[in-house]
């Protein structure tokens, strides 16, 4: 499976996994860069949630580009 970014603004950029059953989203807060993965109930790998935060941008972009792999179907 691919990822596409979907949404880039001043704070946040997401990206969906082709399937259209997962996000990834970077989000820039006031202190620190928050990075989470979500993957809806109908996917069938079920319901999958993670967050963490970061004070580093590239450490965040870094989890990012790690998450992709770790969470592409077929990967798990």
């Amino acid at each position: 499976m691919s990822w596409t970014e979907v949404r880039r603004d001043d704070r946040i950029v997401e990206w969906e996994r082709s399937d259209g059953n997962a996000t990834i989203r970077l989000r820039r807060g006031p202190n620190t860069w928050h990075v989470r993965f979500d993957r809806l109930h109908q996917s069938p790998e079920g319901r999958g949630y993670e967050g963490e935060q970061f004070d580093d941008e590239d450490v965040a972009r870094d989890t990012v580009e790690a998450w992709k792999k770790e969470y592409d179907v077929g990967q798990e």
